[in-house]
């Protein structure tokens, strides 16, 4: 026990010891200034030190911006932005998606593969109804003459509900006589109408060009959608004059006539006209004569 006493006496009398710390010049060594120091005194100066370097780093890191420059930390704008951009990429892959589908249509449409017998009220049109006895009524005179008058009068209007403040016609693409007309039921959903070589073909209406490449099948080919669902397609041109993404008028030249593509019989446009993805007989809507 009395050793214990005296190495505790002596480790206290260690740390209680004073020192002098004296910083003098070099050259005339002069004092300039003195410290009265404890090893006890130099261990809690330098412990203070430290705990209050780690609590202000702590403090910088927790609530202030300096922390964005420590590797592995994110401000809160990035996680923001990292999550408009993920809610952005998965936009981005539905509209894609209906980008690719529309396309799928496009394509049936250059091809002719669009099948009229499918289409349901999701496309505006109802399968017909088979097989149901309807009693034929015999209209009066009066009935037939008002039938015939607005015959005459929606002739060349595309649009069943139109009414007199839609002002709204189509444009003949080009002037000929008509080698094969619209058959359905073959899957003709066009006309054929024969014209010379590099006749000038022009927009039935204002619109917009959604396609205009070569196909191997019917050669140059131009696409324009035009307003309430319209879709006019013109096939076998010996060259376009638009691209992709311009906008049309009506009666302004689009491409020349020709006879390009593996389909073709000879010089002649191949034109259809399509309402709401569904075709439609373009006699009905424009005279070609």
């Amino acid at each position: 026990m009395a050793e214990n006493k005296k190495e505790r006496k002596k480790f206290t009398k260690k740390l209680l010891h004073k020192y002098r710390m004296v910083v003098l010049n070099e050259d005339t060594f002069e004092e300039k200034l003195s410290f009265k120091l404890t090893r006890l005194n130099v261990f809690v100066t330098i412990t203070l030190s430290a705990i209050i370097l780690i609590a202000s780093t702590t403090f910088i890191i927790a609530f202030t911006p300096l922390k964005e420059y420590i590797p592995g930390y994110s401000s809160a704008q990035l996680k923001r932005q990292a999550s408009q951009l993920a809610y952005k990429s998965d936009s981005l892959q539905q509209v894609l998606k209906l980008n690719n589908q529309y396309l799928s249509s496009i394509k049936n449409v250059l091809t002719g593969k669009a099948d009229t017998s499918s289409l349901n009220r999701d496309s505006l049109i109802e399968n017909p109804i088979m097989g149901q006895e309807i009693e034929a009524i015999e209209p009066s005179r009066a009935d037939s003459l008002l039938r015939e008058e607005v015959a005459q009068e929606d002739k060349y209007n595309v649009l069943p509900s139109a009414t007199d403040n839609i002002d709204f016609s189509l444009f003949p693409p080009v002037k000929g006589s008509i080698s094969e007309d619209y058959d359905a039921k073959e899957k003709h959903y066009a006309v054929d109408i024969v014209v010379a070589k590099n006749t000038p073909v022009k927009s039935v209406a204002d619109g917009r060009v959604i396609f205009s490449e070569w196909t191997t099948e019917t050669g140059y080919v131009i696409i324009i959608k035009h307003e309430y669902g319209l879709l006019s397609v013109y096939k076998h041109n010996a060259s376009i004059a638009k691209e992709q993404g311009e906008n049309v008028r009506r009666g302004e030249v689009i491409a020349t006539a020709g006879s390009t593509g593996e389909y073709t019989t000879g010089p002649h446009l191949h034109f259809e006209l399509w309402n709401e993805a569904v075709p439609v007989d373009p006699t009905d809507y424009i005279d070609f004569d």
